[in-house]
């Protein structure tokens, strides 16, 4: 992975409101960003990945255990990183709490991410790649083995996106909607011109095809923390991913 400053002058949204339901079971009342990774946090790790890319800001947008998260930031200073908190006072889901958000950004190109994945993808090339297509948003996308377990997205020679398709188990290799987006301001206002919760099927799924624009990272390292499986997985693939760069 390339360390740079591409993020220098961008804010980084980190969508973090979500109740945790699958991942209750092994956490309890621990909310997913401060999940324990070997001997630190997933949280410290996402810090760690965004400023090795320069990031000067962060956005956190919290709900369910917001009071846990914005203690731990209080008492975990980073210098260099300023970080900053939205709480939702109830679930809005991903577009709705992106609406809330949105008065926190202050940078034209943001970073939008979920914050219970791991990706060990370029976001400085990333970020290069969206200001060449000059889409409204850009999606950084992954290959895996079973995409049919995720849902797939269809991209056409051009880096467009053309469909989404709903998960169908079986389907076999193919590419993935990672959960990092960089977003252009004409991204905001489609979100506002949505009335849906989610930011995936009640926003990007409602564009005309080739609206959208799709970075292609290929087979990196990526975890969704969200279920005890993979939080089980979740040390060894960022240590491994972390030993490459």
């Amino acid at each position: 992975m390339t360390t740079s400053k591409a993020l220098a002058d961008i804010d980084i949204v980190v969508l973090a409101g979500g109740l945790g339901s699958r991942i209750r079971p092994v956490l309890g009342d621990v909310p997913k960003l401060l999940a324990p990774i070997g001997s630190r946090t997933y949280l410290d790790y996402l810090f760690d990945w965004l400023s090795g890319f320069g990031a000067r800001r962060v956005v956190l947008s919290l709900g369910h255990l917001a009071e846990q998260i914005v203690a731990y930031v209080d008492a975990h200073p980073r210098p260099g990183l300023s970080v900053a908190t939205v709480i939702e006072d109830a679930p809005k889901g991903t577009a709705g709490a992106l609406r809330l958000v949105r008065r926190a950004v202050t940078s034209e190109i943001a970073l939008v991410m979920n914050g219970d994945s791991w990706i060990g993808a370029d976001l400085g090339d990333f970020v290069t790649v969206h200001g060449q297509h000059q889409a409204p948003a850009t999606l950084l996308c992954v290959r895996v083995a079973d995409a049919g377990r995720y849902g797939r997205i269809e991209v056409d020679a051009d880096g467009r996106v053309q469909a989404f398709m709903e998960k169908q188990p079986g389907a076999g290799a193919g590419l993935i909607n990672a959960g990092v987006y960089a977003f252009s301001p004409d991204a905001w206002k489609m979100i506002d011109a949505a009335s849906g919760p989610s930011l995936e099927r009640d926003v990007f799924a409602m564009q005309a095809p080739g609206a959208l624009a799709a970075y292609d990272a290929g087979q990196v390292p990526f975890i969704d923390i969200g279920t005890p499986e993979s939080l089980a997985r979740a040390a060894a693939v960022i240590a491994g991913d972390r030993a490459g760069t």
